[in-house]
């Protein structure tokens, strides 16, 4: 069988003037949870309108199990989307709210009751039936926009931020729920977020978008580890971006000659000719941070501002070209001082070659 589900090929989409979505192609697996991450603005809920059919798109297609639905009604697609406000109706109860769409499609009154109460079971809402939205929790209420989509057994559910209306602690338990919820299931899912961790955290794949465009798509460690551009790198993770001359290579590794002094990184199969500008991405939590005792590599700074946040100790260092690099660790202890003079470096392998996009 094949295990592909759903093709977008060559998508594009303007709102009057303004290119929202510039010819975009996605390969999405059955049973995959796909989550489009980006930017406010970046065209993530516009892709996910026009593959429920809410949208209708200027140019490419739309293949669902390898039928053409580009201009195919909504409610023909076997497509339900859950929306960050959740759009339950106030009037009705949790039941009747979850058994809407079976009503419109007339099934038997017992085949409603039989689905529903099973879908309640499912998102751990049983005996929430008669109450209404107004008498649940922001957690509640989007569990039930959960069941109220799953009840019809769509072949892909959308989902479009459902958790950001909730708080951080409520989100991060709700993205376990939803993980596990899909596995049991088994339902295709294409998410939406622009948070970078709950992408992560949650997704078989991860496709990051910029501008109307997917600037890169793959597993979460690849999307972390192995960025491509200098924007999925700074999107993803808040990685440094340093910029210099490549020097020489061998071993697998290439030189980066910079005012500050000399770093290596793993070319990662690409070529970089000697004497080009080479542009390196590096996580703060690898870089390894030391008082400058006249090293022979690495790049020197001072240590311009130390601060904490979430248990982590964030150093920001100046390089002489004045660009500012972040250090970061575990703890809050560190002997370094504001204004010493420190030298940068890490290991080859953790630092990443990427595409220089702009910001």
């Amino acid at each position: 069988m094949n295990d592909i589900i759903l093709e977008l090929r060559g998508v594009k989409k303007s709102f009057g003037q303004t290119e929202v979505l510039m010819g975009i192609d996605l390969t999405v697996n059955r049973g995959e949870f796909i989550t489009l991450l980006g930017p406010s603005g970046c065209g993530k809920t516009t892709t996910l309108r026009i593959i429920s059919g809410l949208d209708m798109p200027d140019g490419g297609s739309i293949i669902l199990e390898g039928r053409d639905v580009t201009y195919i009604e909504p409610d023909k697609r076997d497509v339900n989307m859950v929306f960050q406000n959740y759009a339950l109706f106030p009037h009705m109860s949790v039941e009747e709210n979850i058994g809407y769409g079976l009503k419109l499609k007339k099934r038997p009154r017992r085949e409603i009751s039989d689905e529903v109460e099973a879908a309640l079971l499912l998102v751990q809402l049983e005996g929430y039936g008669k109450r209404r939205p107004n008498e649940l929790s922001g957690g509640q209420r989007q569990r039930v926009a959960i069941a109220r989509a799953i009840v019809n057994k769509p072949k892909i559910l959308l989902l479009d931020e459902p958790l950001g209306a909730l708080d951080l602690q409520l989100r991060r338990q709700m993205q376990i729920e939803l993980k596990r919820l899909q596995k049991q299931l088994g339902i295709t899912f294409i998410y939406i977020t622009h948070d970078q961790e709950e992408a992560l955290n949650m997704s078989d794949r991860v496709a990051v978008m910029r501008e109307g465009r997917f600037e890169q798509i793959g597993s979460p460690a690849q999307i972390y580890d192995e960025p491509k551009t200098t924007f999925v790198a700074a999107f993803v993770g808040n990685a440094n971006i340093i910029a210099g001359i490549a020097g020489e290579s061998g071993d697998g590794n290439i030189a980066m000659l910079h005012s500050g002094g000399s770093v290596r990184a793993a070319l990662r199969d690409k070529t970089v000719p000697h004497g080009q500008l080479l542009t390196l991405a590096i996580r703060s939590e690898q870089i390894e941070i030391a008082r400058d005792s006249g090293q022979e590599s690495g790049l020197r700074g001072i240590v311009k501002e130390k601060s904490f946040a979430g248990g982590m100790l964030r150093i920001a260092v100046e390089l002489g070209s004045g660009e500012e690099i972040i250090v970061s660790r575990h703890g809050i202890n560190s002997a370094l001082k504001e204004g010493e003079r420190v030298v940068l470096d890490w290991a080859p392998g953790d630092a990443v070659p990427v595409e220089d996009v702009g910001p």
